[in-house]
């Protein structure tokens, strides 16, 4: 017996429940609402006391700070997709006069451009953004904190650089570009620049007594891009839903991928906490996550989705601390992943195979390695060791008889069956390794030779 979608058991549901009334409780805040979408589809809701006298429910807006950076990460990425730039670019190609042109698209996305952490001046979170008019007032005279991609160093000035890239090559504001590329196209339709009713106000909570004090909820101005935006769970969990699968509509499949794909490790080192292009990608208890954190004055937000699980998470709360968002979502995610774990897809035969790529599949050498190929469902190639341990990569076909690897050591290799004069398969090739159908063949292509003498046990 299988469950739709839309049902999760009980038992899940009460856990969920339990552990954002946790939350809410040992954080001390306001209010806070939380999802939890499954393929696309929102599975659970749920949310602890009121905002504004009534229930929070899917439908509130909650300021979301930097999850913002993922949306203006779309955009960039869409641009690139059109053409009409590259993530290798200076920025000053586009942009200039900016003090910070040297730095490429691609770093900037990843935070890996040297750029500093916060603006100059005072705390532009909680400032009106007539004192930052300019990029100049954004950058300040000494914008760099560190060598120019040489190491991950998180920068909210870098993602309002690259909103004015948007705006100076789609020639129309920030605002305007997310609302008609992605916003519509989405259905998001309370996700915005400015907060709409209903919406949670934002709080701080003195850290030694149960009382509350307003804070300010500025626009940000030039650093929207960093910060601004303003959603709630049904329309982050249909945003989040999209960065794993994409929409060709938006961005393709590939294009999420990328924005996913590990650039840099936000710890020198540590590839276990990573920074994509706009995203943060986790690993821990067996699963991988990618998303991304906001808080400005007020509110946090924390978003999380697993690929191999099709889960997403979100959790948002109306208190400038207290509440670890991030660490929630997560556990959120986790506690679906572990009750009521992804049925695989049912198993089908192919509907067709070509006798060319059949022939293919089966055991293969790298030296004296086995790995095996096998013809994936969607008319790729797999390719890993028999035993484990060891490089696994899929590949997708090109229609040609040729395959691009999507993941692992070979993402973006070719991997090619390169054949005799006769039809007949001689090796494979894949970035220039050679695969043979036995080990170390004496009459194989396999660079450097083979001791014509062939396999040999020691003299006595």
């Amino acid at each position: 017996m299988t469950t739709s979608p839309e049902e999760l058991l009980p038992t899940t549901r009460r856990a969920l429940l339990h552990r954002i009334a946790v939350a809410q409780s040992e954080g001390r805040a306001p209010s806070l609402v939380a999802a939890v979408a499954r393929d696309g589809e929102l599975v659970w809701t749920g949310s602890r006391t009121s905002v504004d006298g009534h229930g929070p429910d899917e439908h509130v807006q909650y300021r979301i700070g930097s999850i913002t950076k993922t949306f203006t990460a779309v955009l960039v990425l869409r641009l690139r997709d059109e053409g009409l730039l590259d993530l290798a670019d200076p920025l000053e190609k586009h942009l200039s006069g900016t003090g910070a042109g040297t730095v490429t698209v691609a770093e900037l996305l990843a935070h890996t451009g040297g750029l500093a952490a916060e603006t100059p001046g005072e705390w532009w979170e909680r400032s009106p953004a007539s004192r930052r008019p300019t990029l100049a007032d954004v950058l300040g005279e000494q914008p760099f904190r560190h060598p120019v991609g040489r190491r991950h160093h998180y920068s909210n000035p870098g993602y309002t650089l690259l909103g004015a890239l948007v705006e100076a090559v789609r020639g129309v504001s920030w605002e305007e570009a997310l609302r008609d590329e992605v916003l519509e196209p989405l259905g998001l339709t309370r996700t915005s620049a400015q907060p709409q009713q209903p919406h949670a106000g934002g709080w701080a909570v003195h850290p030694y007594a149960d009382v509350l004090l307003p804070e300010p909820s500025e626009d940000l101005g030039l650093m929207a891009p960093a910060g601004q935006l303003w959603s709630t769970t049904r329309d982050l969990a249909v945003f989040a839903s999209f960065l794993a699968v994409g929409d060709d509509r938006v961005l393709s499949a590939d294009s999420v991928r990328e924005l996913r794909t590990p650039a840099a490790p936000t710890l020198p080192g540590n590839w276990e906490a990573s920074y994509g292009l706009g995203m943060q990608v986790v690993r821990g208890g067996g699963l991988t996550l990618a998303g991304h954190t906001g808080s400005l004055p007020g509110f946090v937000a924390g978003l999380w989705l697993c690929e191999e699980e099709g889960l997403v998470a979100v959790a948002l709360a109306n208190c400038t601390t207290g509440v670890p968002v991030a660490t929630l979502a997560a556990e959120l995610l986790a506690i679906v992943a572990e009750a009521e774990p992804r049925l695989p897809e049912p198993w089908r035969p192919l509907p067709e195979v070509k006798a060319s790529e059949l022939e293919l599949v089966g055991p293969w050498y790298w030296g004296t390695q086995v790995v095996v190929l096998r013809l994936a469902a969607d008319g790729g190639v797999e390719m890993g060791p028999a035993a484990e341990g060891g490089r696994r990569s899929r590949f997708r076909t090109n229609g040609d008889g040729t395959w691009t690897g999507l993941d692992g050591y070979y993402a973006g290799e070719l991997l090619r069956a390169v054949r005799r004069g006769d039809g007949a398969v001689s090796h494979l090739d894949l970035g220039s390794f050679v695969f043979t159908r036995e080990p170390y063949p004496v009459d194989g292509p396999v660079p450097g030779g083979v001791d014509p003498e062939g396999w040999r046990g020691i003299p006595r």
